[in-house]
């Protein structure tokens, strides 16, 4: 049986798709985007504020089923520019402290023309 995640501490979906998913003892969130999840607009116009962005829209989400960046097992990583890697690097290191396994790559462009964009797989025991 699936659990579909809704809070408003993480941007409402802008397509067909849940915030978030539990399954199996999983979490799998869609990935967040730098949007204010009160106005639905992009946060911020450097990779710094808006990665900061995106990892306080995962921990909303992450919050919503009772866990925190410490339950975090994946992340998938998109940037616009890998020349933001580094920066990105810094303000992504302050929040996934547990080092999850993840993959970075670059994208030709992202929802709302965006930097950076996350998406986490968590445990939930």
């Amino acid at each position: 049986m699936f659990k579909v995640t809704s809070t408003e501490n993480a941007p409402g979906a802008i397509g067909p798709y849940s915030q978030a998913i539990s399954a199996n003892g999983f979490l799998f969130a869609s990935g967040q985007i730098a949007l204010d999840p009160a106005t639905g607009e992009v946060v911020g116009t450097t990779i710094e504020a808006q990665a900061e962005r995106c990892c306080m829209n995962v921990q909303g989400i992450l919050q919503a089923n009772g866990l925190g960046f410490e339950n975090v097992v994946k992340t998938t990583c998109f940037l616009a520019d890998m020349g933001d890697f580094a920066a990105f690097n810094a303000v992504y290191a302050k929040y996934f402290v547990g080092k999850p396994a993840r993959s970075c790559v670059a994208v030709k462009t992202l929802p709302k023309n965006v930097l950076c964009e996350i998406e986490i797989i968590a445990a939930e025991n």
